[in-house]
């Protein structure tokens, strides 16, 4: 175990969030609630608390609020401790006027407030990826191959390699290049990470190439000057390439799930995939669990519906309904007749009374009516589908705008606070 002030973590919230759009239209994205009950901020901090790691900044600027709320109620850390979790939000400057330009941008704006906390190592996290990751074993690496900057790294197949930024070794395992998002035909160029017979990495012929994962161990020295050597913006495209000729640079091979959730498909895929009786990705573990606000809900009330290879969440209420595969988030209201397949639903943030009156107005009652069908459709927080409802994307559509509602990697949106008139057929 780490002494407990030898490790300061930097959490990046990531910029506007655009492809993410419309989950990020009123949030940043690590605020953007996954699994039901969880936001995806909650992942690296509970692997950071897993590791005793307690002093925690959030750098972000687009749309905290939300995240603000978040983990103000969720990580109060005991009075009596010097632990924190607390955002750090882009900020005008006499000295710097501008915004953050970059992931290293973020971090060298933001160093006036983390440098004068006692550190020997900053563990630099994204705030977008779900994974469970030991970081005492991490650090352990860092310090034991007395490196100056360590970078988390995953085997990739050749599809996933041009969206990530790629390594290459020497025979000893040492890095020798690296290259952020290379092109098809720069992947032919290169043909695989690791020369051939070597095993350190301990891939497979699938997974020919070696990707950072955006999770990086700097000592302390180090992050500071590369941060004042040169204007470097982003850690990928340019302080990690520049420190390969200055530093001892090391990779730590990560052999468990992890996924980038950063786009409106890749936050789909997670979701469903949590849906899985042998998902290889679980919020709950009995050693260490993702921590979350809790909430005080009720359980949830189910009135003769059929759920199968699904998640639903505390204080929901689903009636005579079909749920296939699908999250169903936090208060959500299922009506009688609905059907829901491969659908992810982000749940409500209140209860709508009901008098037995028309006390919605023109709009349809809060979250799923009567006969509503949905496949493949993610609905965001505090949203209206009226009756009768059929969201299935029939014409097959990849990328288009409608009325209360998106479609994103043929992927149907209804955005948070959305209302589906009765009867809508998409």
């Amino acid at each position: 175990m780490l002494a407990r002030n030898e490790v300061l973590a930097l959490i990046l919230g990531g910029g506007q969030g655009s492809r993410m759009f419309p989950l990020t239209q009123y949030r940043s994205k690590p605020a953007v609630p996954i699994g039901g009950n969880y936001r995806l901020i909650d992942v690296p901090i509970s692997n950071c608390l897993h590791a005793d790691i307690r002093r925690i900044f959030v750098l972000t600027q687009f749309n905290s609020e939300s995240l603000n709320r978040h983990i103000g109620q969720t990580y109060r850390m005991d009075l009596f401790s010097e632990g924190f979790v607390e955002i750090l939000a882009a900020e005008q400057t006499p000295d710097n006027p501008n915004w953050f330009q970059g992931t290293a941008d973020a971090v060298r704006q933001a160093e006036r407030h983390f440098v004068r906390y006692d550190a020997d190592y900053y563990l630099v996290l994204s705030g977008d990826h779900l994974y469970r990751m030991d970081y005492n074993a991490l650090i352990r690496a860092h310090t034991d191959s007395k490196a100056d900057i360590t970078i988390a790294a995953q085997p990739v197949t050749t599809s996933e390699a041009s969206a990530m930024g790629i390594f290459r070794f020497d025979r000893a395992g040492q890095i020798t290049a690296f290259e952020e998002k290379p092109k098809a035909d720069r992947l032919t160029q290169i043909g695989q990470s690791i020369p051939p017979s070597a095993t350190f990495a301990k891939h497979t012929p699938d997974k020919p190439f070696v990707a950072s994962m955006g999770i990086y161990v700097f000592s302390r020295e180090v992050l500071l000057k590369m941060l004042h050597a040169d204007d470097a913006t982003d850690f990928g495209r340019e302080i990690i390439p520049r420190a390969l000729d200055l530093y001892v640079v090391k990779s730590f091979v990560f052999h468990g799930y992890w996924a980038d959730v950063g786009t409106v498909d890749s936050f789909y895929d997670a979701n469903i995939m949590l849906t899985q009786s042998d998902a290889p990705f679980a919020f709950y573990d009995p050693r260490r669990p993702i921590y979350t606000q809790p909430q005080f809900l009720p359980g949830a009330k189910l009135a003769d519906c059929v759920a199968r290879e699904s998640i639903i969440a505390e204080g929901c209420f689903l009636g005579p309904c079909t749920v296939e595969r699908s999250i169903v988030g936090l208060r959500t209201n299922i009506q009688a007749g609905a059907q829901i397949r491969r659908s992810v639903l982000l749940g409500a943030d209140f209860y709508e009374a009901d008098h037995g009156g028309p006390v919605y107005g023109d709009n349809p009652r809060l979250g799923i009516g009567r006969d509503v069908v949905l496949d493949h459709v993610i609905v965001d927080k505090n949203a209206r589908v009226g009756d009768g409802a059929k969201l299935v994307n029939e014409r097959g559509l990849r990328d288009y705008d409608g009325e209360g509602y998106y479609i994103r990697d043929g992927i149907i949106l209804v955005p948070k606070g959305g209302v589906i008139r009765a009867g809508t057929t998409v």
